[in-house]
């Protein structure tokens, strides 16, 4: 069983828990993901705001049922104390068959026990043709290790 990571943060515990919340939200399972969070977890995802565990489920559910194919690179930006910054990118395709690829920083406040009780998240999509994916490894599942983060990425 992985060690629950809990504030206050050092630099390698917050990479550790971006790490991990990279892994579970790769895994789209909403069940998992959700578990990360508070009970009455304050969230502003794009345009929406809401609060809890069941609304995030719910949240995900929808998202990952139009988000075909989606696979995320989150890399820690900032940290304090029982925050952390992150910046995103992610690949996703429509029904149609076109791809996107979303940008994005999130702001991350935790609990003491180690769970986020506020995420707020601003996010930007592109579309991308199929050729300039970056993001190929199976699906659902977590990125490999040796697979570039977004350091590495280029633009």
């Amino acid at each position: 069983m992985a060690t629950k990571i809990v504030p206050p943060f050092t630099r390698e515990t917050a990479r550790q828990k971006v790490r991990m919340a990279e892994d579970a939200w790769n895994s789209r399972d909403p069940d998992r993901v959700a578990l990360a969070y508070t009970e009455d977890s304050h969230w502003r995802n794009r345009t929406e705001i809401f609060r809890g565990r069941e609304a995030i489920r719910e949240f995900l559910q929808r998202k990952w049922s139009r988000e075909l194919d989606y696979r995320l690179v989150k890399e820690m930006w900032a940290f304090t104390e029982n925050r952390i910054g992150v910046r995103f990118q992610y690949e996703w395709r429509d029904d149609s068959n076109q791809w996107y690829r979303a940008y994005g920083n999130e702001l991350w406040e935790f609990d003491a026990q180690g769970l986020m009780r506020r995420r707020e998240a601003s996010i930007n999509d592109r579309p991308i043709e199929a050729a300039s994916r970056r993001f190929r490894w199976s699906a659902p599942g977590a990125r490999p290790e040796d697979h570039p983060g977004l350091i590495d990425t280029p633009e």
